[in-house]
């Protein structure tokens, strides 16, 4: 390979490597709220959007919908598409109950390495998965740990889903996370028009953390209409930028 060949493909290789990298700035929230509010799920100033990862877990995810019925409260899921495949019973019930399931990927990998094609199948076939097993077409996408590359967000477009993180989470994937805990954590980040990331499985945390984030959900909904807020799902959030419907 001549020098200037060689160069040609390290300025590939690293134009490459930014597209993929660059995106996942947006993982800090600081950032993430001044510069990209719709991303952060910045929405309704009247209205919390309650958002849980990772499921359906048929260990953990019925006990939530129990919940959430008590509290007169509808949530998003963002699930995952191979869970389910595996649980479809438990997603059928989910959306049953009035809740709404997004993307979270087909299982819940982080993206070391550049592979576009991979990550568009990956989020058509999750997509697919959802509405193929309960009628219900997705919106919504958040990739595993938050990390969006430009390979995810490319495939999140070709899948006419819209990318959401969150404003606030609870840290309820912790080993020594408590009730108490996830809602002091949540409170530091909690405002009007902001978006919660909860987890209604422990299949990427602590063994058994969900029990944690179950026992916060009173209080969180309580705290909330306390202060005027409504609580409910992403779609009638209004997130910014996103359009609604």
């Amino acid at each position: 390979m001549t020098s200037s060949a060689a160069g040609r493909a390290g300025a590939a290789a690293l134009l490459l490597t930014a597209t993929h990298i660059v995106p996942a700035a947006t993982w800090l929230p600081g950032l993430r709220r001044r510069a990209f509010p719709g991303l952060a799920g910045l929405g309704r100033a009247d209205h919390v959007a309650l958002t849980f990862d990772d499921g359906p877990d048929p260990r953990s995810t019925p006990y939530f919908l129990d919940a959430l019925d008590e509290l007169s409260v509808r949530a998003t899921f963002f699930v995952l598409g191979a869970s389910v495949l595996r649980h479809p019973a438990v997603a059928r019930e989910t959306v049953r109950r009035g809740h709404e399931l997004a993307v979270h990927g087909w299982t819940h990998t982080r993206p070391w390495l550049p592979a576009p094609g991979r990550d568009r199948a990956a989020l058509l076939r999750s997509a697919a998965a959802v509405r193929d097993t309960t009628g219900s077409v997705p919106r919504w996408y958040r990739p595993p740990y938050g990390i969006l590359t430009g390979g995810r967000l490319a495939a999140a477009a070709r899948a006419g889903l819209t990318p959401v993180l969150w404003t606030a989470w609870g840290r309820d994937w912790t080993a020594g996370a408590t009730a108490d805990t996830v809602l002091r954590t949540l409170r530091g980040d909690l405002g009007p028009g902001g978006t919660v990331l909860l987890h209604d499985s422990d299949r990427a945390s602590a063994p058994g953390s969900w029990r944690a984030t179950l026992a916060a959900l009173p209080g969180l909904v309580a705290e909330c209409r306390a202060a005027g807020l409504t609580v409910g799902p992403l779609t009638g959030h209004a997130v910014r930028g996103a359009g609604h419907r």
